[in-house]
């Protein structure tokens, strides 16, 4: 089971982009609610490392599950 980020907590710094040792997790377009920057992890490339989860300053913004319902995932 892969992660998800939370789109409208994620608060864009990216600290997941650079510590993720497969490149599964994406900058999304335009804004979030908050008017940040938002990143998305692609499920099916994810390998639930969770380090994504350990180098991100906010809390709750990535779940150690795969919601689809709370992360918005780009077609």
């Amino acid at each position: 089971m892969s992660h998800s980020i939370v789109t409208n907590v994620c608060e864009g710094i990216a600290d997941c982009v650079a510590a993720c040792p497969v490149a599964c997790i994406h900058e999304g377009p335009g804004k979030n609610t908050l008017g940040t920057d938002w990143y998305w992890i692609d499920f099916s490339t994810c390998i639930d490392c969770g380090i994504c989860i350990q180098v991100c300053p906010i809390e709750g913004a990535i779940l150690p599950e795969e919601r689809p319902d709370l992360q918005s995932t780009p077609a």
